[in-house]
């Protein structure tokens, strides 16, 4: 038999069993509470033991990388606490509720001492990194490309900016047309060199790209809303060769007037306004006998030269004179398929284009300077 360790056997004496009998039963609960008690008091300690610890860890962790190293080992699946979990089972199940507050208690102190750490080491970390990439604002930045207005953008909004102060209309229409509005409306009939192949794409026999944009003023009359006083400016497609005054796309802007008792003063008249506002004050007109399919009179408008005055020069190749438009009062036989009594009605109409008062309005010598793109072209204007 082992022998009594002195501080309890130091108490023992000897009793009747009858008089230890009532005395047994309580004697098992006062150990057990003793023995729980204990149990608890030791688990506290551990628990206090692992709070230590991490704290020493997280204290020492200078990188976030090791604050996630202290982490998995106290909170982690195979963590401390996680072990002290795993013994429950060794505790008295009156005493595993209290047990489990302590070791839950334990964790949450961990989880906000390491949330604070963290939060700390991450604003420290910023801080260094702001002043290491201190900006100086004092410095000149970097210059930006700034992108520049067509030449053709600005020839367009400045013929818009004419006419509508004269109180015309914009009209646009479409690029793919009917041939009836293309040349039948416009007194183009079968057989005109105008429609043959070479000159005009067509996609059947019916549509075509427009050659011109005089189909918008057939449109516009047969709408029957009179007067008209409008300009039709857009893009037209003929079969030419790309050289330095031709292109199988280009623009034109095309005029358009109806109304009772029109002449070809009124014509004279307005495009004289015309090219003293787009050219100068000082600007001269000279109209010259042509034949257009669609008008009767026709004729072709000069300008007196803007380079040289009207003097002669390598621009204006000697003459003093420079081309800019077709005109002519409207066919009367254009009025009666467009649904206009030419008999009450008469009207003028005008065409140039767009690319030709770029060209002639900043000095350009090559048309296709103003398709290449070229950034050292386009930021001139």
């Amino acid at each position: 038999m082992n022998e009594c360790p002195q501080d309890i056997c130091a108490g023992i004496r000897v009793v009747s069993r009858v008089i230890a009998r009532p005395f047994l039963g309580m004697s098992f609960f006062y150990l057990k509470f003793v023995m729980s008690r204990k149990g608890r008091e030791a688990m506290k300690e551990k628990l206090q033991s692992i709070k230590e610890e991490a704290l020493k860890a997280i204290e020492a962790a200078d990188v976030p990388e090791k604050l996630n190293d202290v982490r998995v080992k106290f909170l982690g699946k195979k963590g401390e606490l996680t072990a002290v979990l795993k013994g429950m089972k060794e505790v008295a199940p009156e005493e595993r509720p209290k047990v489990g507050q302590l070791v839950n208690e334990t964790r949450a102190s961990i989880e906000k001492i390491l949330e604070e750490s963290k939060a700390k080491m991450e604003r420290v970390i910023r801080e260094e990194k702001m002043k290491q990439e201190v900006i100086d604002v004092t410095l000149p930045s970097k210059k930006n490309m700034v992108g520049h207005r067509h030449p053709n953008t600005i020839a367009l909004e400045e013929v818009e900016r004419i006419f509508i102060g004269m109180g015309y209309e914009v009209v646009e229409g479409p690029e793919v047309e009917y041939d009836l509005y293309n040349f039948e409306k416009l007194n183009i009939p079968d057989g005109h060199p105008a429609k043959d192949e070479q000159d005009t794409f067509y996609i059947n026999k019916e549509i075509l790209l427009r050659t011109q944009t005089s189909p918008v003023q057939a449109r516009v009359m047969e709408q029957g809303k009179l007067p008209i006083r409008m300009i039709a400016p857009g893009r037209v497609f003929r079969s030419d060769e790309v050289d330095a005054t031709h292109s199988p796309s280009f623009h034109q802007i095309e005029g358009l007037v109806i109304d009772k008792n029109i002449s070809f003063a009124d014509l004279k008249g307005t495009l004289e306004v015309f090219a003293k506002e787009l050219f100068g004050p000082e600007t001269k007109t000279k109209f010259r006998p042509h034949h257009f399919p669609f008008t009767e009179p026709s004729a072709e408008v000069d300008v007196t030269c803007f380079k040289c005055g009207g003097k002669g020069c390598r621009f204006c190749k000697g003459s003093g004179w420079i081309e800019i438009l077709g005109c002519g009062m409207v066919h009367p036989h254009v009025l009666e398929m467009c649904g206009i009594d030419p008999n009450e009605y008469t009207g003028f109409a005008f065409g140039v284009g767009l690319e030709r008062i770029a060209l002639l309005k900043y000095e350009i010598d090559d048309m296709r300077l103003l398709y290449e793109n070229d950034i050292r072209f386009l930021k001139q204007f």
